[in-house]
Protein backbone atom coordinates (compact mmCIF):
# COMPACT_ATOMS: atom_id res chain seq x y z
CA UNK A 1 0.00 0.00 0.00
CA UNK A 2 1.47 3.11 -0.90
CA UNK A 3 1.84 6.23 1.89
CA UNK A 4 -0.82 9.50 1.30
CA UNK A 5 1.22 12.44 0.14
CA UNK A 6 1.58 14.28 3.25
CA UNK A 7 -0.90 17.74 4.13
CA UNK A 8 -0.27 20.98 2.48
CA UNK A 9 0.20 23.80 5.10
CA UNK A 10 -1.76 25.93 2.38
CA UNK A 11 -1.88 26.10 -1.16
CA UNK A 12 1.10 26.23 -3.34
CA UNK A 13 1.10 29.45 -5.41
CA UNK A 14 1.34 28.40 -9.18
CA UNK A 15 2.50 31.27 -11.63
CA UNK A 16 0.86 31.12 -15.27
CA UNK A 17 2.75 33.37 -18.07
CA UNK A 18 0.57 35.72 -18.96
CA UNK A 19 0.64 36.67 -23.17
CA UNK A 20 1.56 34.28 -25.79
CA UNK A 21 2.12 31.74 -23.58
CA UNK A 22 -1.16 31.80 -21.22
CA UNK A 23 -3.75 29.89 -23.98
CA UNK A 24 -1.21 27.22 -24.59
CA UNK A 25 -0.20 27.16 -20.83
CA UNK A 26 -3.44 26.68 -19.59
CA UNK A 27 -4.27 24.00 -22.24
CA UNK A 28 -1.41 21.75 -21.31
CA UNK A 29 -2.94 22.03 -17.72
CA UNK A 30 -6.10 21.10 -19.02
CA UNK A 31 -4.59 18.18 -20.47
CA UNK A 32 -2.67 17.06 -17.34
CA UNK A 33 -5.83 17.19 -15.61
CA UNK A 34 -5.86 20.50 -14.25
CA UNK A 35 -9.04 23.26 -15.22
CA UNK A 36 -7.83 26.64 -15.20
CA UNK A 37 -10.50 29.61 -15.94
CA UNK A 38 -9.00 33.19 -16.40
CA UNK A 39 -11.29 35.83 -15.25
CA UNK A 40 -11.42 39.08 -17.42
CA UNK A 41 -11.51 41.85 -14.19
CA UNK A 42 -8.31 40.36 -12.53
CA UNK A 43 -5.14 38.17 -12.88
CA UNK A 44 -6.11 35.68 -10.48
CA UNK A 45 -7.65 32.05 -12.44
CA UNK A 46 -10.04 29.84 -10.80
CA UNK A 47 -8.00 26.13 -10.54
CA UNK A 48 -10.06 22.68 -10.07
CA UNK A 49 -7.72 21.60 -7.12
CA UNK A 50 -8.41 22.86 -3.80
CA UNK A 51 -3.85 22.54 -3.18
CA UNK A 52 -3.36 25.43 -5.92
CA UNK A 53 -3.58 29.06 -5.96
CA UNK A 54 -2.80 30.36 -9.47
CA UNK A 55 -2.07 33.81 -10.79
CA UNK A 56 -0.80 35.86 -14.11
CA UNK A 57 2.48 37.00 -14.38
CA UNK A 58 4.25 38.14 -17.24
CA UNK A 59 6.75 35.62 -18.23
CA UNK A 60 9.67 38.54 -17.94
CA UNK A 61 8.78 38.88 -14.28
CA UNK A 62 8.05 35.23 -13.15
CA UNK A 63 11.49 34.03 -12.14
CA UNK A 64 12.32 37.04 -9.91
CA UNK A 65 8.78 35.89 -8.33
CA UNK A 66 9.48 32.49 -7.60
CA UNK A 67 13.53 33.42 -6.54
CA UNK A 68 11.95 35.62 -4.11
CA UNK A 69 8.69 33.46 -2.82
CA UNK A 70 5.91 35.35 -3.82
CA UNK A 71 5.24 32.52 -5.94
CA UNK A 72 6.07 28.60 -5.32
CA UNK A 73 6.02 27.76 -8.77
CA UNK A 74 5.72 28.96 -12.41
CA UNK A 75 6.47 28.78 -16.01
CA UNK A 76 8.73 30.86 -17.66
CA UNK A 77 11.57 31.05 -20.34
CA UNK A 78 15.17 29.93 -19.51
CA UNK A 79 15.86 33.07 -21.86
CA UNK A 80 13.94 34.93 -18.44
CA UNK A 81 15.70 33.22 -16.01
CA UNK A 82 18.95 34.14 -17.54
CA UNK A 83 17.93 37.94 -18.30
CA UNK A 84 17.05 38.49 -14.75
CA UNK A 85 20.09 36.45 -13.57
CA UNK A 86 17.93 34.16 -11.39
CA UNK A 87 19.33 30.88 -12.10
CA UNK A 88 21.29 29.99 -9.07
CA UNK A 89 17.73 31.53 -6.76
CA UNK A 90 15.55 29.25 -8.60
CA UNK A 91 15.10 25.31 -9.19
CA UNK A 92 14.72 24.35 -12.75
CA UNK A 93 12.38 21.20 -12.16
CA UNK A 94 11.50 20.69 -15.79
CA UNK A 95 12.04 21.42 -19.64
CA UNK A 96 8.68 21.82 -21.32
CA UNK A 97 8.70 22.47 -25.12
CA UNK A 98 5.81 23.75 -25.88
CA UNK A 99 4.52 27.40 -27.36
CA UNK A 100 1.63 29.27 -28.86
CA UNK A 101 2.62 28.07 -32.84
CA UNK A 102 4.32 25.16 -32.18
CA UNK A 103 6.80 22.66 -30.48
CA UNK A 104 9.92 24.31 -31.74
CA UNK A 105 12.10 26.00 -29.14
CA UNK A 106 12.80 29.27 -29.83
CA UNK A 107 15.69 30.92 -30.39
CA UNK A 108 16.80 34.41 -29.80
CA UNK A 109 18.62 35.47 -32.65
CA UNK A 110 20.99 38.54 -34.18
CA UNK A 111 18.98 40.45 -36.98
CA UNK A 112 20.34 42.82 -39.63
CA UNK A 113 19.01 44.17 -42.55
CA UNK A 114 19.94 42.39 -45.91
CA UNK A 115 22.75 44.61 -46.91
CA UNK A 116 24.65 44.90 -43.94
CA UNK A 117 28.32 44.57 -43.66
CA UNK A 118 27.63 42.47 -40.34
CA UNK A 119 28.41 39.04 -40.92
CA UNK A 120 29.00 37.86 -37.75
CA UNK A 121 28.62 38.63 -33.90
CA UNK A 122 32.10 40.45 -33.97
CA UNK A 123 31.51 42.92 -36.69
CA UNK A 124 28.56 44.34 -34.48
CA UNK A 125 31.68 46.48 -32.52
CA UNK A 126 30.06 50.40 -32.31
CA UNK A 127 26.98 49.41 -33.76
CA UNK A 128 23.73 50.30 -32.15
CA UNK A 129 21.08 47.10 -30.74
CA UNK A 130 17.71 47.03 -30.10
CA UNK A 131 16.43 44.01 -27.84
CA UNK A 132 13.74 43.64 -25.04
CA UNK A 133 16.50 40.93 -23.83
CA UNK A 134 19.32 43.57 -22.49
CA UNK A 135 20.99 41.91 -19.77
CA UNK A 136 21.86 38.60 -21.63
CA UNK A 137 22.92 40.35 -24.71
CA UNK A 138 25.00 43.07 -23.03
CA UNK A 139 26.49 40.04 -21.01
CA UNK A 140 26.79 38.06 -24.36
CA UNK A 141 28.89 40.55 -26.16
CA UNK A 142 30.65 41.54 -23.20
CA UNK A 143 31.92 38.00 -22.65
CA UNK A 144 33.35 38.29 -26.15
CA UNK A 145 35.24 41.79 -25.80
CA UNK A 146 32.58 43.30 -28.25
CA UNK A 147 32.10 46.97 -27.66
CA UNK A 148 28.68 47.91 -28.58
CA UNK A 149 25.35 49.79 -27.41
CA UNK A 150 22.30 47.45 -26.47
CA UNK A 151 18.94 49.73 -25.97
CA UNK A 152 16.09 48.20 -24.60
CA UNK A 153 12.71 47.75 -27.49
CA UNK A 154 9.50 47.89 -25.99
CA UNK A 155 8.20 46.30 -29.15
CA UNK A 156 8.09 46.41 -32.71
CA UNK A 157 11.99 45.60 -32.43
CA UNK A 158 12.26 43.83 -35.95
CA UNK A 159 10.95 47.51 -37.56
CA UNK A 160 14.00 49.61 -35.79
CA UNK A 161 16.02 47.58 -37.95
CA UNK A 162 13.65 47.87 -41.06
CA UNK A 163 13.45 51.67 -40.27
CA UNK A 164 17.45 51.87 -39.81
CA UNK A 165 16.76 53.36 -36.16
CA UNK A 166 19.24 50.68 -35.00
CA UNK A 167 22.39 48.65 -37.03
CA UNK A 168 20.93 45.50 -35.83
CA UNK A 169 17.70 43.78 -33.30
CA UNK A 170 18.60 40.58 -31.20
CA UNK A 171 14.92 38.91 -31.38
CA UNK A 172 13.27 35.49 -30.54
CA UNK A 173 12.20 33.76 -33.29
CA UNK A 174 10.69 29.56 -34.30
CA UNK A 175 11.29 29.71 -37.68
CA UNK A 176 12.57 32.70 -39.02
CA UNK A 177 9.93 33.25 -41.22
CA UNK A 178 8.97 36.35 -39.77
CA UNK A 179 12.50 37.77 -39.90
CA UNK A 180 12.97 37.29 -43.56
CA UNK A 181 9.44 38.26 -44.57
CA UNK A 182 10.79 41.73 -43.12
CA UNK A 183 13.92 41.58 -45.60
CA UNK A 184 16.47 40.72 -42.43
CA UNK A 185 19.32 38.56 -42.26
CA UNK A 186 19.61 35.97 -38.78
CA UNK A 187 23.57 36.69 -38.58
CA UNK A 188 23.85 34.10 -35.55
CA UNK A 189 21.68 32.23 -32.65
CA UNK A 190 22.45 33.89 -29.05
CA UNK A 191 20.25 31.56 -27.42
CA UNK A 192 18.06 28.75 -27.63
CA UNK A 193 14.87 28.74 -25.06
CA UNK A 194 12.72 27.14 -23.61
CA UNK A 195 9.65 26.71 -21.25
CA UNK A 196 11.02 26.03 -17.85
CA UNK A 197 8.75 24.93 -14.73
CA UNK A 198 10.91 26.48 -12.07
CA UNK A 199 10.60 26.66 -8.05
CA UNK A 200 11.04 28.70 -4.85
CA UNK A 201 14.05 26.64 -3.43
CA UNK A 202 12.17 27.00 0.29
CA UNK A 203 8.80 25.41 -1.27
CA UNK A 204 11.47 22.20 -2.32
CA UNK A 205 12.79 21.87 1.18
CA UNK A 206 9.21 21.30 2.69
CA UNK A 207 7.90 17.94 2.14
CA UNK A 208 4.56 18.14 1.05
CA UNK A 209 4.91 21.20 -1.42
CA UNK A 210 7.74 19.34 -3.00
CA UNK A 211 5.58 16.26 -3.75
CA UNK A 212 3.09 18.51 -4.89
CA UNK A 213 5.23 20.13 -7.57
CA UNK A 214 6.75 16.93 -8.66
CA UNK A 215 3.45 15.83 -9.69
CA UNK A 216 2.40 18.62 -11.29
CA UNK A 217 6.04 18.17 -12.90
CA UNK A 218 5.34 14.82 -13.83
CA UNK A 219 1.34 15.29 -15.24
CA UNK A 220 2.71 18.31 -17.54
CA UNK A 221 6.00 16.38 -18.79
CA UNK A 222 3.07 13.18 -19.44
CA UNK A 223 1.01 14.87 -21.53
CA UNK A 224 3.35 16.69 -24.07
CA UNK A 225 4.64 13.04 -24.30
CA UNK A 226 1.19 11.49 -25.62
CA UNK A 227 1.22 14.56 -27.84
CA UNK A 228 3.64 12.80 -30.02
CA UNK A 229 2.84 9.23 -29.71
CA UNK A 230 -0.67 7.32 -30.55
CA UNK A 231 -2.06 3.89 -29.68
CA UNK A 232 -2.65 1.88 -32.51
CA UNK A 233 -4.63 -1.59 -32.00
CA UNK A 234 -5.36 -4.23 -34.75
CA UNK A 235 -6.68 -7.95 -35.54
CA UNK A 236 -4.10 -9.97 -37.04
CA UNK A 237 -4.59 -13.67 -38.32
CA UNK A 238 -2.16 -15.88 -36.32
CA UNK A 239 -0.06 -16.79 -39.48
CA UNK A 240 0.47 -13.27 -40.31
CA UNK A 241 1.65 -12.18 -36.65
CA UNK A 242 5.18 -12.30 -37.07
CA UNK A 243 4.85 -10.28 -39.95
CA UNK A 244 2.52 -7.15 -38.67
CA UNK A 245 5.14 -7.16 -35.27
CA UNK A 246 8.16 -6.75 -37.07
CA UNK A 247 6.79 -3.42 -38.46
CA UNK A 248 5.37 -2.24 -35.06
CA UNK A 249 8.08 0.34 -33.13
CA UNK A 250 6.87 0.56 -29.68
CA UNK A 251 8.24 1.51 -25.96
CA UNK A 252 8.56 -2.29 -24.74
CA UNK A 253 7.11 -5.22 -27.16
CA UNK A 254 3.37 -4.65 -28.37
CA UNK A 255 0.52 -6.14 -26.01
CA UNK A 256 -0.54 -9.65 -28.11
CA UNK A 257 -3.76 -11.32 -26.95
CA UNK A 258 -5.87 -14.65 -28.41
CA UNK A 259 -9.46 -13.55 -29.46
CA UNK A 260 -12.19 -15.68 -28.92
CA UNK A 261 -11.39 -17.18 -32.35
CA UNK A 262 -8.03 -18.48 -31.63
CA UNK A 263 -7.29 -18.38 -35.14
CA UNK A 264 -6.62 -14.29 -34.68
CA UNK A 265 -5.24 -12.29 -32.01
CA UNK A 266 -5.44 -8.62 -31.16
CA UNK A 267 -2.23 -6.39 -31.73
CA UNK A 268 -1.89 -3.20 -29.29
CA UNK A 269 1.51 -0.66 -29.54
CA UNK A 270 2.13 2.93 -29.43
CA UNK A 271 3.94 4.75 -31.92
CA UNK A 272 5.14 8.09 -33.32
CA UNK A 273 1.88 9.98 -34.64
CA UNK A 274 3.90 11.45 -37.59
CA UNK A 275 4.32 7.63 -38.23
CA UNK A 276 0.69 6.86 -38.61
CA UNK A 277 -0.04 7.68 -42.51
CA UNK A 278 3.09 5.36 -43.80
CA UNK A 279 2.75 2.32 -41.25
CA UNK A 280 -1.17 1.99 -41.60
CA UNK A 281 -1.23 0.83 -45.56
CA UNK A 282 2.17 -1.59 -44.26
CA UNK A 283 0.11 -3.44 -41.65
CA UNK A 284 -2.72 -3.70 -43.83
CA UNK A 285 -0.07 -5.05 -46.33
CA UNK A 286 0.77 -7.57 -43.73
CA UNK A 287 -2.72 -8.84 -42.97
CA UNK A 288 -4.17 -6.82 -40.01
CA UNK A 289 -7.65 -5.73 -40.37
CA UNK A 290 -9.81 -3.39 -38.09
CA UNK A 291 -7.12 -1.21 -37.70
CA UNK A 292 -7.89 1.70 -34.52
CA UNK A 293 -6.03 4.71 -34.02
CA UNK A 294 -6.15 6.01 -30.45
CA UNK A 295 -5.27 9.74 -29.12
CA UNK A 296 -3.62 9.30 -25.69
CA UNK A 297 -3.61 12.21 -23.01
CA UNK A 298 -0.90 11.34 -21.40
CA UNK A 299 2.18 9.03 -21.34
CA UNK A 300 4.02 8.75 -18.30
Amino acid sequence: MSCPSPALSSPLRLGIPKGSLEAATIDLFAQAGWRIRPHSRHYYPDIDDPDLRCALVRAQEMARYVAHGTLDLGLTGLDWILETETEAAVEQIATLTYSKASDQPSRWVLVVPQGSPVQRVEDLVGCKIATELVGFTRRYLAARGIEASVEFSWGATEAKCVEGLVDAVVEITETGSTIRAHGLRIVADLLVTETRLIANPAAMQDPARRAKIEQIALMLQAALAARHKVALKCNVPAERLEAVVSLLPSLHAPTVSHLTDRRWLAVETIVDRAAVRDLIPRLRAAGAEGILEFALSKMA
